[in-house]
């Protein structure tokens, strides 16, 4: 084999090296990047929904505006399905307030949180599963009521939002003791 094809073919395989190492850098980048911006979307949905739930700064009407899409799709642990509008013009209807904020009722406004959140992303699309805590003070009695919550969130304007919701109320296992 002579000089110039030697050279030739040392300058394809350096070529085809070059290559693919960049491929390799890109592909890398590109993986950093979105593992990054996974991680960047699910930390913004779990403040979003702890945000929600817990949030005192914020009016409540305020919070259920940005929380929920407009073209928002609720069904109720009751079995009733309804848009956003219905949602806010039950709070405004309230004033903004909750029943409970009436100092003549004897209940407090429950206190929510969320456990078991289970965040999964698919692109600009997102489901959030999670168990949702009342925890009501009713008549100075303790009560907890929790139910099963699946949301669909669509990233809009770099802004998320639940386009869908599902509740479901967990029943309560009475246990009676071993007589």
């Amino acid at each position: 084999m002579d000089t110039a094809n030697r050279q030739t073919i040392q300058r394809t395989l350096l070529h085809g090296f070059v290559r693919t190492l960049n491929l390799s850098l890109l592909s890398f980048i590109i993986l950093c990047y979105s593992s990054l911006a996974i991680a960047g979307d699910k930390e913004q949905l779990q403040q979003l929904l702890n945000s929600f739930l817990t949030n005192n700064s914020q009016s409540t009407l305020e919070k259920h505006k940005n929380f929920w899409a407009d073209d928002l799709i609720y069904t109720s642990s009751a079995g009733e399905r309804f848009d956003k509008k219905f949602i806010l013009e039950g709070i405004d209807g309230n004033n903004g307030k909750n029943e409970s904020d009436n100092k003549a009722d004897k209940r407090t406004t429950p206190v929510y949180s969320a456990e078991e959140i289970d965040i999964r992303l698919y692109g600009n699309t997102a489901i959030v599963a999670f168990k949702l805590i009342a925890d009501n003070n009713i008549l100075n009695r303790q009560d907890k009521i929790k139910y099963y919550n699946t949301g669909t969130f669509i990233k809009r304007n770099d802004m998320w939002q639940a386009v869908a919701w599902q509740a479901t109320k967990i029943p309560v296992i009475e246990t009676t003791a071993a007589q």
